[in-house]
């Protein structure tokens, strides 16, 4: 692929990465202060506001930058299962996502429940330390790939052992 695809490919993947990193750390923080906060107002704000940045900033990130990334290994000489680094990050970025789509429901209860100003506020703080520990577990995976994308860790998978053994001399 032509040069300039493949940048625009790989600009698409580090942006909707980027702001999926940012969507996390700004979701984690939220949860921390619906968890610590003594002021139910805050608290009930807080977790609405969860479900908010949940479904509008950190799922769409998160599967975009799933689906950048798969074009972007596919478009660039890395490839998607040649490199180990690769196939890491590939691994972790679905299993993030993957956990990511399973909260969605938990989240959006929390929220339900938050609005709901009879539902007693020590109840939904209870279900944000969950929420708090997933986002700082997703924010280590992501922290996690970043540095396998920036460090390139050397090591070929038997797929790029083969595929470098069909490759032509004059490459």
């Amino acid at each position: 692929m032509r040069s300039g695809a493949r940048k625009a490919a790989l600009t698409v993947h580090v942006t909707t990465s980027v702001g999926w990193l940012g969507a996390v750390v700004g979701f984690l923080v939220v949860a921390a202060v619906a968890v610590r906060s003594r002021d139910a107002v805050l608290v009930r704000a807080c977790y609405l506001t969860l479900d908010l940045v949940a479904r509008f900033a950190v799922v769409p990130f998160a599967v975009a930058s799933v689906l950048s990334g798969v074009v972007s290994s596919w478009v660039s000489p890395w490839g998607p299962l040649r490199h180990w680094w690769v196939l890491v990050k590939l691994v972790l970025t679905l299993a993030a996502t993957g956990v990511l789509l399973l909260q969605v429901a938990p989240i959006s209860a929390l929220a339900a429940a938050a609005g709901n100003s009879s539902f007693p506020v020590g109840s939904l703080q209870a279900g944000g330390v969950a929420l708090v520990v997933h986002a700082a577990g997703g924010l280590l995976v992501l922290l996690a790939v970043t540095v396998l994308a920036v460090y390139k860790p050397r090591g070929i998978t038997r797929y790029g052992v083969r595929q470098r053994g069909a490759v032509p001399a004059s490459r």
